[in-house]
């Protein structure tokens, strides 16, 4: 079964478009939470178990766990295990290397940890790519438009011979290279609900995934109408420090639960009214 085919049936079993990202800050954990990596797979484990009925995936970001060297990496992969089966999980890496080190980037993400998914980033080209998108059973999301103040600098920079800006131009390399390769798809911040309409209509097919909502100040609602839009692709809103630090009590897995559950209504609430345009109800 592909990443695809395995993210829609979480979506359609759990009735969400939520993907909470497991970014375990051990400053921040509850009392009761060793400030370790022992730490960080206790606070995943109950964090997952709280929320596993609400979420299309997880996604934890690398750089949390390599902070802790060995020790994190080690608590990443028993993190991988925790997430149920049914659930994908994406590892947001921003990868992207030479070809022959691509490979083994692949490698370790797909064959030694097992993860479903992966972010990358295209400054090296297709080459620096392909090595992902030979797992075709994986999904690759691309960097296109990220969700930092920063992200202008470059991403707005017009190019090509429609003078359009960068992440546009690299929407549409992102929708060739799936049309070869089946298996990509797009990450475009939803601080920028403007642009990521616009990336959805060069991509209608495409998973986009939008982080962004929350701390660092994306609408949801807006990220929700833009990342569907017209398109087919499915849409996964991504938050982080909104669930897992709803609460810094001997509560916080019932109160992670309870702000996953009012996001993923609210998605729902927009998806409704989106579905009811679209018949004239």
């Amino acid at each position: 079964m592909s990443f695809r085919q395995r993210l829609e049936q979480a979506i359609a079993r759990h009735r969400s478009l939520l993907c909470i990202g497991l970014d375990p800050d051990p400053a921040r954990f509850p009392e009761g939470i060793a400030s370790d990596a022992a730490g960080i797979v206790a606070f995943n484990r109950a964090i997952v178990e709280a929320t596993a009925d609400l979420v299309c995936a997880y996604k934890p970001n690398l750089a949390f766990y390599l902070s802790l060297g060995a020790a994190g990496i080690e608590a990443l992969a028993r993190t991988r295990e925790l997430v149920p089966p049914e659930i994908p999980v994406i590892l947001d890496a921003k990868l992207g290397d030479i070809a022959s080190t691509s490979a083994a980037y692949a490698r370790a993400v797909f064959e030694t940890l097992g993860f479903d998914a992966v972010t990358v980033h295209p400054y090296l080209g297709s080459e620096a790519l392909e090595p992902f998108f030979a797992y075709r059973d994986r999904g690759v999301f691309v960097l296109v438009r990220t969700s930092n103040p920063g992200a202008v600098e470059f991403q707005d920079v017009p190019v090509g011979d429609a003078g359009d800006p960068l992440y546009l131009w690299l929407a549409d390399r992102v929708r060739e290279w799936n049309e070869r390769f089946g298996n990509a798809g797009v990450v475009v911040g939803a601080t920028y609900p403007v642009d990521l309409a616009l990336v959805r209509q060069r991509c209608p097919d495409l998973p986009l995934l939008a982080p962004g909502v929350g701390a660092q100040g994306g609408d949801l609602e807006e990220a929700v109408r833009a990342g569907l839009g017209e398109g087919t692709g499915p849409l996964l809103v991504t938050v982080s420090r909104a669930v897992l630090y709803a609460s810094r009590g001997s509560d916080f897995a019932l109160a992670a639960r309870a702000a996953a559950q009012e996001l993923r209504e609210r998605i729902e609430r927009v998806r409704a009214e989106l579905r009811a345009r679209a018949t004239g109800a």
